[in-house]
Order: C-alpha cells, then structure tokens, then sequence
C-alpha cells in the first residue's frame, strides 16, 4: 500500500457513515429544535448511538446545540454541504456596482459570504475573474477570501491546503494569521499576485446595517504593481459603494 492508497474501512465503518448522514437528514426534515430522543426514535437508532454520532457532529460543526440544550440545528459547515445559489440582483444593486465600475478601469467584483464561502455574485464582465471553484476552495489567495477568513473564529476551518499558485502566494500559517489580523483591523485586505503573478486585487467588506456582519465583499482587481501602490482614492470609492450596498444586501 503507497501512501496515496485509500485507508481500508472496517467493518462498522459505513454503518457509522450512514448514520451521521442520517442524523443529518433527520435534522434538516424536523428542523431546528429536534431532540436527541426524537431523532433516536424516528431513525430507530439506539440512544448511545445517537448520542454519539449527534457530538460528532456538533464537534465537526455540522450541527449547534441549541441555547437551552434541549435540541439540535445545522451548523455552519452544514451549509457548505449544499451547491451555492446565486441570489438574484436588484436593479439598485447592479447601479451601485456599474456605477463604480464606470468610474475605474479595474475590473469590479461583487461576492457574497451567505454560504461560507466565495461566492461571486456579480463578476466584472469586462474583466472576467478567475474560477468560482478556485475562489471558493482557496480563499487564502484572494481579497475577498481574505476578507471572509478574517471573520472566522479559526480560519483553518475553511482553508485545508496552502498550496503555492505563485512564487508569491503566502503558504507559511503564521504569515497568513498576521496578515489576517490586519485585515480585521482595517477593514481592507489586498493581496499581489498572490494568484496569478501580474494580477492583484483590493478588497472591503460589506456589513449589515445594525448588525455589522459580513454580507458582501466588494473588489477591485487590477495590475499587481497597482495593487501594491498607496492608492487612497481608490480604496476611498471602493468603501463608499460598499457602503452604499450595505442597506440593499442586508
């Protein structure tokens, strides 16, 4: 057996795999609130069992306990289960992004973070980006990715490979946390050739009114050396359109 062979499962190992796909579901069809003996009875599962797939889950963040302690709802690396849906725009959304777009001659792109991940809802159509599954699997190399990871609790959560894209990709844990911490601080992540070696890219996020979560991220996308230059004025109309999105994806 190479190192890259599959490791054999066990006899109870499928059993245990259908099981916690089980309890997934059983979750999802009686919705928040539903109890360990409520989905031990509906599945017909021994109580032990149950109870030890349910911390599993809860361990793995597929499933939250509820404040009371009384039942269960999906967690957040639940909804990385379902394939991301692209909201529809509102014409004032899409005016917001043109009319920034009509101002610079970087490309403009607008994601969303609803799913946990990238998710490009309005790329720049002059200047198309990169793939949506690049952006969405290795936020790390990205400004709007940055902008997620620097929300999360642990961003090692969502990043499991820093893998090198260019000789200046950031593969090194703790320059990544740094940079993290940054970001969080200012509220604008930039990343220079991080991805493709002569493009870079401008970041802000976009928050809900009132409750300041991220909804959104807003970029611009250019050359790297751009990138790389104080560029006040720029990073000055990317905040106030991001502002401007702010009460319409809210």
């Amino acid at each position: 057996m190479t190192s890259l062979d599959p490791v054999p499962l066990s006899g109870r190992q499928p059993r245990a795999v259908r099981n916690a796909l089980a309890v997934l579901e059983e979750v999802i069809a009686s919705g928040p609130g539903v109890t360990a003996k409520e989905i031990s009875a509906a599945l017909k599962l021994p109580q032990a069992t149950t109870y030890r797939v349910l911390n599993l889950l809860v361990a793995e963040e597929y499933l939250v306990r509820l404040p009371d302690l009384r039942g269960f709802a999906l967690g957040r690396r639940a909804a990385r289960l379902a394939l991301p849906v692209t909201p529809a725009l509102s014409t004032a959304v899409r005016a917001v992004v043109d009319h920034l777009r009509g101002l610079v001659r970087w490309g403009v792109h607008l994601a969303s973070f609803s799913t946990g991940q990238v998710i490009l809802i309005d790329p720049d159509p002059d200047h198309p980006p990169s793939d949506g599954h690049v952006l969405a699997r290795y936020p790390q190399v990205t400004a709007l990715g940055k902008l997620l990871l620097a929300e999360q609790p642990d961003w090692r959560a969502l990043v499991r490979d820093l893998r090198p894209f260019t000789e200046y990709t950031v593969t090194s844990s703790a320059e990544l946390s740094a940079q993290l911490k940054v970001i969080a601080k200012v509220g604008l992540a930039r990343q220079c050739g991080e991805l493709r070696a002569d493009r870079g890219c401008l970041a802000v996020p976009v928050r809900g009114p009132g409750t300041g979560s991220l909804v959104a991220g807003l970029a611009l996308c250019g050359p790297v050396q751009r990138v790389a230059e104080s560029n006040d004025e720029l990073v000055g109309l990317l905040r106030d359109h991001a502002d401007r999105l702010a009460p319409l994806l809210a």
